[in-house]
C-alpha cells in the first residue's frame, strides 16, 4: 500500500507569512528605511529581509520581535487587518 503524499511542507511559507511580509515592508517603508538599514539593525542581508517581505522565507517568532522592536510598531500590529474604506 502506497503513502499518501503530501502536497507541500508543513514548514512551506503560505498566505500568512506573505501577509506579516507585507505588514514589514508596509512598516518599514512607512518610516523611510530601507531594507539594507533594516538588515544591518538584525545582523542579516538585506536578501533576507526581501526574502521575509515577499513571504518567500518565514519569520521566527524571536526575529519577528526583534523587526517591530527595530521599526517601533507592536507586534500584534503584525497581525491586524487594515479596514478598506
Amino acid at each position: 500500500m502506497k503513502k499518501a503524499r503530501r502536497k507541500t511542507s508543513p514548514r512551506t511559507p503560505g498566505a500568512i507569512d506573505q501577509y506579516i511580509g507585507a505588514r514589514i515592508r508596509e512598516s518599514r517603508r512607512a518610516l523611510g528605511m530601507a531594507q539594507e538599514s533594516l538588515g544591518e539593525l538584525l545582523g542579516v542581508t538585506f536578501q533576507q529581509i526581501q526574502k521575509y517581505e515577499s513571504g518567500r522565507n518565514r519569520v521566527s517568532a524571536a526575529r519577528l520581535f526583534a523587526i517591530c522592536e527595530a521599526l517601533d510598531v507592536s507586534l500584534a500590529s503584525m497581525f491586524e487587518r487594515k479596514l478598506k474604506d
